[in-house]
């Protein structure tokens, strides 16, 4: 049993907000089974009223198991991932290169989730890529970009090629290597990836099967244009509190 002293009072409320929604995140995806050990990682970007013009992040502790980790064992970091606040566990800056990348092209980008899930890679080395054969792939490629492989990600001159890929898209797929979501918030990006999962292993099951029926092409481009016009993602925020209650049953004490 790990025994990490309490951040909350060290902390703005806003800040520890952000610690227990991230830390539940993590417990979620393991909950999923997404998670990939202690590989991969979600990074929250702190609001300016707490950081103020630096940027500043939220990131796992690297060597804990995303069932173990709690908003106070959450690491701040910068954007070079420099820890900001002494904490007993390291960092790895070479797995906060793709999620420095996308915080620093996108703005909006409340929160990077990255998974490296068997029906994520799979689909991710399939040359077809997405396939519109359900109504989770509609939502999906509304909002879909594909970054090349270009080896382990440590190195920063794939940055810029990352970025021109990924542009507006709230999901990446990293071709054989896994996918990516983005968010405004944490919520936001857990749904996205929930959706980007499930569509995975839809396609995955489906393959295995017979001759496959696509989604009308226009209803496709219509999902598409009703999410480029609209603010709501696919509806984080209602499901957040649901998801928070199932971690509390499930996975409590992250909020510690």
């Amino acid at each position: 049993m790990l025994n990490i002293p309490s951040l909350q009072e060290s902390v703005s409320p806003e800040e520890w907000q952000l610690r227990c929604d991230l830390a539940a995140c993590y417990r979620l995806v393991a909950l999923y089974g997404w998670s990939d050990l202690v590989f991969t990682h979600i990074s929250a970007k702190l609001p300016e009223s707490v950081s103020g013009p630096e940027h500043q992040f939220l990131i796992n502790p690297y060597g804990l198991m995303f069932e173990e980790i709690t908003a106070s064992s959450l690491i701040k970091v910068d954007m070079l991932c420099n820890k900001l606040h002494e904490s007993p566990f390291p960092v790895n800056p070479a797995g906060f290169v793709i999620h420095s990348a996308v915080h620093e092209a996108r703005p909006d980008a409340g929160c990077v989730l990255h998974t490296h899930t068997r029906a994520g890679v799979a689909v991710s080395a399939q040359k077809g890529g997405v396939l519109p054969i359900s109504q989770q792939s509609t939502f999906v490629l509304g909002s879909l970009a594909y970054h090349e492989y270009e080896g382990v990600a440590f190195r920063d001159e794939e940055k810029p090629r990352l970025q021109a890929d990924l542009g507006e898209a709230n999901f990446l797929m990293l071709r054989n290597h896994g996918l990516l979501t983005v968010g405004k918030t944490i919520a936001d990006a857990f749904l996205s990836m929930y959706t980007f999962e499930n569509t995975c292993r839809i396609q995955i099951d489906a393959q295995t099967g017979g001759e496959l029926t696509s989604v009308n092409p226009q209803i496709v481009s219509g999902v598409a244009q009703a999410m480029r016009v609209q603010t709501g993602g696919l509806g984080g925020a209602f499901a957040w509190p649901a998801l928070l209650r199932k971690v509390q049953r499930e996975a409590p004490g992250y909020d510690s």
